[in-house]
């Protein structure tokens, strides 16, 4: 990396999911490593995660009164335009008063208006796709962006060839090197070092599907003494953690939320989560022999496409929405048994891990800053 006169000035726009929050995170704090003094602006959605995510990473956020136009009729589309109007207006004023280097988009509503703000002003912008289907704010972008830094290979069905960088999704750098953390792992979470373990995870929020997949064949887990370690979210938690009064939880660890990921990665033996862009990467990256059930409740059906680029290659394993209550935690147990499929699984989804991708972003950035 080079050296400059003057520091560099960076605005990051996105969220409203942690599969765009955290990789915003952490290209900043990457760039942060190179270059210390680098001034960063985020500039977010109102009410969303980022308004309080960023802040706690010690980034200044500011935010757009801005969300999605939705599919179905529904009076929420009426303020859209409106919306729309107040934060590009919005966009400009910031674009104009911070007077950025570059904008990097990540995806979600709030991208689409700074950036397109900051391409008005002839400064260049970078956008980041994580997953394996391109949302419709960087489609919509991908024409005035300089470059276009992706996970999965094949995106030029959807965004100029030429614009093209694979980078990988940036994620948190502790999931390197699972196994030195097994043993810290097993005694973190109470675990016999001698049974299997399986890591259930819906996502900070939770995912109704999975808990109730799991729930519903817990004397599954039980009777085949295995261990559980369960995060079910912040909207389901009170409910099911009543649903489970009574039961044998001798094996069970049912949590909120999991602050240390690291070391529940660590633990497992297999995991099952949503298909998330970011939820894949970090497995993908720690190796782990997955399960996963695409939620249907996304644009595009994206996170069946981004778990079918897994299960094309054996990488990963995936149970439809729909059929996760009778066939989820059988799959997951058979998987769990069979030491050469976890075997192979592993080894191959390795094999998508980009353990530098933050690192990678932040050189394509320079590079357009020049």
């Amino acid at each position: 990396m080079t050296e400059r006169k003057r520091p560099y000035r960076v605005i990051i726009s996105g969220g409203g999911t942690g599969g765009h929050v955290y990789p915003a995170i952490a290209i900043a704090n990457k760039m942060k490593e190179f270059f210390p003094d680098t001034q960063f602006l985020f500039v977010g959605a109102k009410g969303k995660m980022e308004m309080e995510k960023v802040p706690e990473a010690g980034y200044d956020i500011e935010g757009l009164w801005i969300s999605g136009f939705q599919r179905k009729l529904t009076f929420k589309n009426l303020a859209f335009p409106f919306k729309l109007m107040s934060s590009l207006i919005k966009a400009r004023k910031i674009i104009n008063r911070f007077k950025p280097d570059i904008a990097v988009g990540v995806g979600g509503f709030a991208s689409g208006p700074i950036l397109h703000a900051a391409a008005r002003k002839g400064i260049p912008t970078l956008l980041q796709e994580q997953n394996s289907y391109a949302g419709i704010t960087n489609k919509l972008l991908a024409k005035s962006a300089s470059k276009i830094c992706v996970a999965y290979e094949n995106m030029d069905k959807y965004f100029p060839k030429e614009k093209i960088v694979l980078t990988g999704n940036p994620v948190r750098t502790d999931i390197i090197d699972m196994e030195q953390k097994r043993e810290a792992a097993l005694r973190f979470f109470r675990l016999d070092p001698k049974k299997k373990t399986i890591l259930s995870v819906g996502g900070s929020l939770g995912a109704r599907t999975i808990n109730e997949s799991i729930i519903k064949n817990l004397d599954q887990i039980i009777a085949a003494d295995v261990q559980l370690i369960w995060q079910i979210g912040s909207i389901y938690y009170k409910e099911f953690q009543e649903r489970l009064i009574g039961l044998d939880l001798r094996n069970i660890r049912h949590y909120e939320f999991l602050k240390e990921m690291d070391l529940a990665y660590a633990a497992a033996d297999v995991v099952i989560s949503r298909a998330g862009a970011l939820s894949i990467s970090e497995i993908c990256l720690c190796g782990k022999p997955a399960v996963f059930v695409p939620s249907p409740n996304v644009a595009e059906d994206h996170q069946t496409k981004n778990a079918m680029a897994l299960v094309n290659e054996n990488a990963a394993l995936m149970v439809k929405d729909n059929e996760a209550e009778i066939n989820l935690v059988p799959e997951a147990l058979k998987v769990l048994f069979n030491e050469g499929q976890r075997e192979t699984l592993s080894q191959n989804i390795k094999s998508f891990a980009r353990p530098h991708a933050a690192e990678n972003i932040v050189k394509e950035i320079i590079g357009i800053i020049g």
